[in-house]
């Protein structure tokens, strides 16, 4: 098991590119069984879970082949079925969230799937009802083996459907969509995901011959067609980088230029940070942070204290509210941060009590973070990443503290952020992986 060892307190200065979005990588890479022809991707990142799920899809039959560090082709002309049955299969099911997301296409396409419990981050409740509720309303039988074994199939073509999700899930629109693309009929999805990363799929979707309509909506109207074809596809950059990089630029008083954001596909996340305090000047597209001494919390126009929370899209994306909590910590102000969705991801702040943060945590999705102004900063401690997200905000604040910090488990860290040392490292970070 890796640590990161960190000398903190050290401001930052340079540019940094962020990697393509994670979130999007595992949507767009399962799409690829939708047809036998190739479907060339760009801008994956090189991360653990990404990584993963390509060993996964070339397990299955497809044929994967890398063209550059970030460009790879895929073509799904030969998929081994009986790959499925396997003790190996299940082990790689089991060990990473984004392989839910081969259901939808293997349904549609083959006519069956079967899948294990899959794994990812332990950040509370993550239920699969949306999923199979709108394959089984697209024909799809669900059947479940013990506790955490699911086989699903289908005589004949799916068919089109009206459905209401029960909640805007991004994977469950995701799978839903890449069923339906395929079935006969039309599919009408209200209170649809509609994150950039689930357009993206539905752009590129589009490209291969799908017919969908309402994209960048809550209401989705899908015309199956027979089959689709090839394409090519480069994907946006990474959200979350791009907010974690503006928070450590902020922690640290560093002068920290993104490149490539992206910055209309943000939504809410520069103006989130400017609530914070924040300073950020776009240049075409690109993000500049400058070096800041200090930042102040807002407050509402009555006086009362800001709250920060997440929500579906176009809200803000619950992933980015660990890496806010931390930049709190050091502005001047109390900010309330409630976090809806998962009820375990505010359980690092232990932490960042530990090194010196003000924060009450009320209740499992609330913690109120009273800044220290930068009067009194961070200490280094010894800790552990319990999830990617509170993982690269442990980072950020050892980054920023006083002394020598030592981050155990990195691994977690890895699976959403690529080569993070070495990009860290070249913008003047003291950072050294063990």
């Amino acid at each position: 098991m890796a640590s990161f060892e960190v000398i903190g307190g050290k401001p930052l200065k340079g540019e940094i590119v962020p990697q393509g979005a994670k979130n999007e990588a595992l949507q767009i890479l399962c799409a690829v069984l939708l047809t036998d022809e190739p479907v060339t991707i760009s801008n994956i990142p090189d991360i653990r879970d990404v990584n993963k799920l390509i060993e996964l899809l070339r397990d299955m039959g497809v044929k994967v082949g890398k063209l550059s560090p970030d460009t790879y082709r895929f073509q799904a002309d030969d998929v081994h079925l009986d790959y499925l049955d396997t003790p190996e299969f299940a082990a790689q099911g089991r060990a990473l969230r984004g392989s839910v997301m081969i259901l939808g296409p293997m349904l549609a396409r083959f006519g069956k799937c079967q899948l294990p419990k899959p794994g990812g981050d332990k950040i509370g409740r993550r239920p699969l009802d949306t999923h199979f509720l709108g394959l089984e309303k697209l024909g799809g039988k669900l059947t479940l083996e013990g506790t955490d074994f699911y086989r699903i199939s289908t005589e004949g073509r799916l068919h089109g459907a009206y459905m209401l999700l029960d909640e805007a899930s991004v994977t469950g629109t995701a799978n839903i969509v890449m069923g339906a693309v395929l079935a006969e009929g039309v599919t009408t999805i209200y209170n649809a995901a509609c994150e950039p990363y689930l357009q993206q799929l539905c752009k590129m979707l589009v490209r291969m011959g799908a017919k969908i309509n309402g994209i960048g909506s809550n209401l989705l109207t899908i015309e199956g067609v027979e089959r689709l074809g090839g394409t090519e596809h480069r994907m946006l950059p990474d959200m979350i980088e791009i907010g974690s990089f503006i928070g450590l630029a902020a922690m640290t008083g560093s002068e920290i230029t993104i490149k490539d954001c992206q910055i209309p596909e943000l939504g809410l996340i520069p103006d989130t940070f400017r609530k914070l305090g924040i300073q950020l000047e776009f240049r075409g597209d690109d993000i500049f942070v400058p070096a800041q001494d200090n930042y102040e919390i807002a407050t509402y126009l009555d006086g009362s204290i800001l709250t920060i929370s997440d929500h579906t899209w176009p809200g803000l994306t619950p992933d980015l509210l660990s890496v806010l909590l931390v930049v709190a910590t050091q502005a001047k102000g109390t900010v309330l941060i409630h976090q809806k969705m998962f009820e375990s991801r505010l359980f690092f702040v232990d932490k960042l009590i530990d090194m010196g943060a003000q924060i009450i945590l009320c209740d499992p999705h609330r913690a109120t973070v009273i800044g220290l102004d930068k009067r009194t900063r961070l200490h280094g401690i010894t800790m552990t990443s319990p999830d990617i997200r509170a993982g690269v905000a442990l980072l950020i604040a050892a980054l920023s503290a006083n002394g020598r910090s030592v981050i155990e488990n990195v691994e977690q860290i890895d699976r959403g952020y690529q080569y993070i040392d070495k990009r860290l490292t070249a913008l003047g970070a003291q950072l050294r992986r063990l």
